[in-house]
């Protein structure tokens, strides 16, 4: 064999290994399992992914959308996934604290101000204190909004009966036909109904101590994709916070979310700009913690307050670049 066909068959056989082990090793698969598909919120990875951002970062995300936050914390403990988007706050110091192999990585949204419970237009419900004795929704157990009824209980006293009734859509179809008597839900999802007079907002999470102005919802992780992944997770957390700055820049996020949600550009819009101000989606601070900590005691979560040292080993929030 002449040396120039030595050379032209290297090179073509390099090629094709290039070719070969290109496209894998570009892109880092992460699993995700994600509370709540169609919230404001719980969108930045799909819309960071539809804009490209993830995939700048060489990562490809694998999205599984959940029930809500106790289903996306069982996902993550059971190293199902990556990540979680999405779990409750509560349900995270109360699996920690019972030595679950769980981390925090993130905030992922902070404030109430999202979630509301709603009755029927013609229900006697009027006001937080009729919620005794009823039948009143939550998602699932260790999710946010099950820690925002426990609240709402323990706060004003109540002898309600909390339900685990899944998202939005088939909590809404339980209320509306009578099985239960106060659902949940988060915009945009039964923001039609309401403008139709259907549906009445009795309360919102922001209506308990517990949970007002402080962070409830998390990014989170097992301590073994943790160890392994660890730059993955850094690359992540990149992306995630350059898309939540797009979410807020223009109108393009917001064309991508309408499109992904189904939803009239105007409903997306009022979805973000009445219900999630750009500080709530902010993933670098979890605030509050001087109440969430004895409020994780009050509410039985945790047998005793964690300790400034355990809480610096549950949150390990990936630092800015």
């Amino acid at each position: 064999m002449t040396l120039t066909k030595r050379t032209v068959l290297a090179g073509a056989f390099a090629g094709l290994l290039s070719l070969a082990a290109g496209p894998a090793s570009a892109q880092d698969q992460l699993k995700l399992a994600v509370g709540q598909r169609g919230n404001w919120d719980t969108s930045v990875a799909e819309i960071g992914t539809r804009l490209g951002i993830f995939k700048k970062h060489k990562l490809d995300l694998q999205m599984l959308y959940t029930q809500g936050g106790g289903e996306t914390q069982q996902a993550v403990l059971s190293n199902s996934v990556d990540i979680g988007v999405a779990g409750g706050i509560m349900g995270a110091l109360s699996a920690f604290s019972k030595g679950a192999p769980i981390r925090i990585i993130g905030a992922e949204t902070t404030g109430g101000q999202d979630l509301y419970w709603y009755v029927k237009s013609d229900s006697p419900v009027k006001t937080l204190k009729d919620f005794d004795g009823r039948t009143v929704a939550y998602s699932t157990n260790g999710s946010s909004t099950h820690g925002v009824v426990n609240a709402f209980v323990k706060e004003n006293g109540l002898k309600a009966k909390l339900t685990a009734t899944g998202g939005p859509a088939p909590t809404l179809t339980q209320v509306m036909s009578g099985q239960i008597d106060v659902g949940w839900a988060a915009p945009p999802f039964g923001l039609e109904q309401l403008s139709k007079g259907e549906i009445r907002v009795i309360a919102t999470g922001n209506n308990t101590q517990a949970f007002r102005d402080q962070t409830v919802r998390l990014l989170i992780t097992n301590t073994s994709v943790l160890q392994s992944k660890k730059e993955q997770l850094d690359r992540f957390m990149l992306a995630y916070r350059e898309t939540v700055d797009a979410m807020y820049a223009n109108d393009e996020a917001l064309k991508v979310y309408a499109d992904f949600v189904g939803v009239p550009l105007e409903i997306a819009k009022r979805t973000r700009d009445e219900f999630f101000p750009k500080k709530a989606l902010d993933p670098d601070r979890i605030v509050g913690l001087d109440t969430i900590v004895p409020d994780a005691v009050t509410l039985k979560y945790t047998a005793q307050p964690l300790t400034k040292e355990q809480l610096g080993e549950l949150i390990q929030i990936p630092p800015r670049r």
